[in-house]
């Protein structure tokens, strides 16, 4: 993934901006961020809120920022209403794998409509954490008044309904598993597969811009270490399944839960009792709890063994992944296809495996059957207008919307111009699709294809350069009225690509970087600049 420098410090918003001193902090960070050293000026608090409109903030939820560490967010949060804290303790994506967005499953657990806490993903336990003690802060505020006219447009009211099948993680379908192909080469250091499913028999289908959730199954080589932790027998029956059953299909064994250390607090004594607590309490007593999954919290708390059905109930539900869909049902109708990088990483001496991307980069077999939705997009799509020329900037398996993109408006004719921005490590093994991006650029569907390669070179050079390089003639698309997409790394890529077009629009649009700021604002309020980030 793209690596950044991080920016200087900078007094951007004035100590006269009508801010708190969290929320100027915040807006400091966060505009240092997006303006390149540079070009950097001191931004009025008039610059500060056009942006933060473009991001689509209503006034109410300065935290909204990916990049923003939890603290920060609840910081921001002080003084607000519970359903406001709860949407500042989310991961602030909007990523859907909660099945919501952000407001609305703040909304949904204030209102009680929702009682399940750990639905957000990128959140994790931190986010888990805040949304328990904030929600028992509801019983202990007053009774909600009728809202007032303001709080009823910020505010609105979250139907619960039961989606049709297939579309929803709380409706899943059964879908085919049909082939995976490794689109690295020679030496690459990543392993990213195109992997690819029939849709036919769930007869489910999806529009460029979607996603597709997978309901994977953990790794039966890990399920069985820890049953031999428990010392317990792989045919032990919990909940009408055995204990390997329910292991592999039904728990989580990712990051060890709150409730798990609880449960091993009851069953231990002395220093160790006292470990546990603190752990399910939040706390890093041995400075190790951010590596602590499953397995590694029973190797931690060696000798204890709760009993197989306690030890299932401390767990959390193995949650289903969302990825960006790669096809398009216009282009091959009845399947679908993701773009996946294998997760692999050392802790210690043991390797630890991400479930769903190693799952359907090796354990799944072909024509085996898996429960899947698809995940309506929430402001990313193809433009109405087939004529709009569009700018799709996503380096990595970011590429895999963008060549849905490609294939819709290829079999649906639109004769709108296309540019792709696409990057990686190298060149020679991870030009991902490149045959196919060779030939749409041929015939003329693909107008413009910019790389970048960040280890092909001395000095590492990554997508925003590229877009720097070329900024007049993107200039120039924007003022025709080009849509520009991102997809990919939320934290890092997005945030350069964002500094990296205000500098573009500044630059070679002849405006103030006041005037740049507000541009790309508009373009988000507009629907102009959408982004796909996780």
């Amino acid at each position: 993934m793209n690596q950044i420098t991080p920016p200087p410090k900078l007094d951007i918003i004035p100590a006269s901006a009508p801010f708190s001193d969290a929320q100027r902090s915040w807006l400091n960070g966060f505009f240092a961020g997006l303006l390149s050293p540079d070009v950097a000026t001191p931004l009025s608090a008039e610059q500060g809120a056009a942006v933060m409109a473009g991001d689509g903030d209503d006034g109410e939820a300065p935290w909204h920022d990916q990049t923003m560490p939890i603290a920060d967010r609840m910081k921001l949060a002080e003084g607000r209403p519970v359903r406001r804290k709860m949407m500042a303790a989310m991961a602030q994506q909007d990523c859907g794998q909660c099945g919501y967005n952000c407001n609305d499953y703040s909304e949904a657990i204030a209102t009680r409509s929702e009682a399940r806490l750990n639905l957000c993903v990128p959140g994790g336990k931190e986010t888990a954490r805040m949304l328990k003690s904030l929600y028992e802060e509801l019983d202990k505020a007053p009774a909600a008044k009728a809202p007032d006219k303001q709080d009823a447009v910020s505010a609105p009211a979250v139907t619960v309904t039961i989606a049709e099948p297939g579309r929803s993680r709380d409706n899943p379908v059964a879908a085919t598993f049909l082939s995976r192909r490794l689109l690295n080469k020679g030496k690459s250091e990543k392993e990213t597969y195109h992997v690819e499913f029939d849709l036919s028999e769930s007869k489910l289908d999806y529009v460029v811009g979607d996603s597709f959730g997978v309901f994977a199954r953990n790794e039966v080589g890990l399920v069985d270490q820890i049953i031999a932790l428990l010392g317990a027998s792989h045919t032990t029956k919990v909940n009408g399944k055995t204990l390997r059953e329910v292991l592999i299909d039904d728990v989580s064994l990712s990051p060890a839960p709150d409730t798990l250390f609880e449960l091993l607090s009851f069953i231990t004594g002395g220093a160790q009792r006292e470990k546990a607590r603190a752990l399910a309490q939040g706390e890093d007593p041995d400075g190790d709890a951010a590596t602590l999954d499953v397995m590694a919290a029973l190797q931690k708390f060696s000798g204890t063994r709760p009993h197989p059905e306690a030890f299932v109930e401390a767990l959390e539900p193995l949650q289903p992944r969302l990825y960006s869909i790669s096809s398009s049902h216009n282009a091959t109708p009845g399947k679908l296809s993701l773009t996946i990088d294998s997760v692999r990483y050392v802790v210690g001496k043991r390797k630890r495996l991400g479930v769903a991307s190693t799952f359907l980069g090796e354990r799944i077999n072909e024509g085996e059957k898996l429960k899947v939705y698809v995940q309506k997009a929430h402001g990313f799509g193809l433009p109405q207008d087939p004529k709009t020329p569009i700018i799709m900037i996503g380096p990595g398996t970011g590429i895999a919307p963008f060549r849905a993109f490609l294939h819709d408006r290829k079999a649906t004719g639109a004769p709108g111009k296309n540019w792709l921005f696409f990057g990686h490590q190298r060149s020679d093994c991870d030009f991902f699709y490149q045959d196919e991006l060779n030939a749409m650029k041929t015939s003329g569907q693909l107008t413009r294809l910019s790389l970048a390669w960040s280890r092909d070179g001395d000095k590492k050079f990554y997508v925003q350069d590229r877009m720097r390089e070329v900024g007049r003639e993107l200039w120039t698309w924007l003022a025709e009225g080009a849509h520009l997409y991102i997809c990919g790394d939320a934290k890092r890529m997005a945030k350069d690509v964002e500094r990296a077009l205000v500098d573009i629009v500044a630059q070679f649009g002849a405006r103030s970087t006041d005037e740049a700021v507000s541009f790309v604002a508009e373009l988000k309020k507009t629907g102009r600049f959408q982004a796909d980030v996780y």
